[in-house]
């Protein structure tokens, strides 16, 4: 029959229980044109920066003098390979060769290479670490980093001394320097013999407790002893020019003078004491009073006189 050949109408080009999301394409695959594509170039990315070779190196030179600073991540296989300097000092980043030049601050003063680049002169400012990067055929990269240190000798150090300690407390003497490349260490001297680090190990401070770091150039006593008194100075250096030494100061450890602080207590107890007499016999007397300034006068009117006990006055006094 006509209506059983036709069958439901659910089944007419797709069977009523597949769900709608099956018709085609599963509507979770669905995405933009191109998205495979960009993700398989991240992906790629992604994987040439994990497989970059990275090489690193220091070297030192004198200020004012010029350096080389080799690219060991460039090959001569490299072809025409990609290459970018960047310097790195601190946080900030910048670029020295990119995109086929130096860039605007390093024209005058850097000479390039495919295998390295030239400062012709370098300043304590050049001091940082200088990357390298080659980006290869196939996207493969390769990096080579340069930690320079631009060597200058310190300048005279600076020394912070107390010029009093109290025995038994503790005092801190500092030591700084801010010119020198590489960062100086420091050494500390009393009456022009320098301390060694460990006191125990010299029998001229054997009865002194401190402790001396090189690197900050911070000695501090704790505790201050009656032998710690004298003249102390700190020197800087790193092996750059000459060892330069500060200013002497004198640092002075006294006893607490406990009977001085007993005595002045004293005084005080007592400038206090005669104050409040003071004040107190001042009210006794009155002079702090509201009436002290004007005192009430009470007038009487005479009585009065009879005309005749007047005028016998009157008589009387001509």
């Amino acid at each position: 029959m006509a209506g059983a050949e036709r069958g439901p109408r659910g089944q007419r080009g797709q069977p009523r229980g597949q769900p709608r999301g099956q018709r085609g394409q599963p509507r979770g695959q669905r995405g933009p044109p191109g998205a495979g594509l960009r993700l398989l170039l991240l992906l790629g990315g992604l994987a040439a920066l994990a497989a970059a070779q990275v090489t690193s190196e220091d070297q030192e030179v004198p200020e004012h003098k010029p350096v080389e600073l080799r690219c060991a991540a460039f090959r001569s296989s490299s072809g025409s390979a990609r290459i970018e300097w960047k310097f790195q000092r601190g946080s900030s980043l910048a670029l020295i060769y990119y995109e086929g030049e130096l860039t605007e601050p390093y024209r005058d003063r850097v000479q390039f290479s495919p295998t390295s680049i030239r400062f012709q002169s370098v300043t304590r400012e050049d001091s940082g670490k200088y990357i390298c990067e080659v980006v290869g055929d196939g996207s493969q990269i390769a990096k080579s980093e340069v930690n320079l240190i631009v060597q200058v000798p310190p300048g005279k150090p600076l020394a912070h001394v107390p010029s009093s300690a109290t025995v038994g407390a503790r005092a801190v003497l500092r030591c700084s320097e801010a010119q020198g490349s590489p960062p100086p260490t420091f050494r500390w001297y009393k009456d022009g013999t320098e301390l060694p680090q460990d006191p125990k190990s010299s029998p001229a401070f054997r009865n002194s407790s401190y402790s001396l770091d090189p690197r900050t150039g911070e000695l501090v006593f704790e505790p201050v002893g009656g032998w710690d008194t004298g003249d102390y100075h700190c020197e800087a250096s790193n092996n750059v020019g000459s060892p330069q030494k500060s200013d002497v100061f004198r640092m002075e450890a006294s006893e607490v003078n406990v009977g001085g602080i007993v005595a002045a207590v004293v005084l005080l107890l007592l400038v206090l004491a005669l104050a409040a007499f003071g004040v107190w016999f001042a009210y006794r007397r009155g002079y702090f009073s509201s009436d002290a300034g004007g005192k009430k006068v009470i007038y009487s009117q005479p009585s009065r006189r009879s005309e005749g006990e007047f005028k016998q006055t009157s008589s009387f006094l001509v």
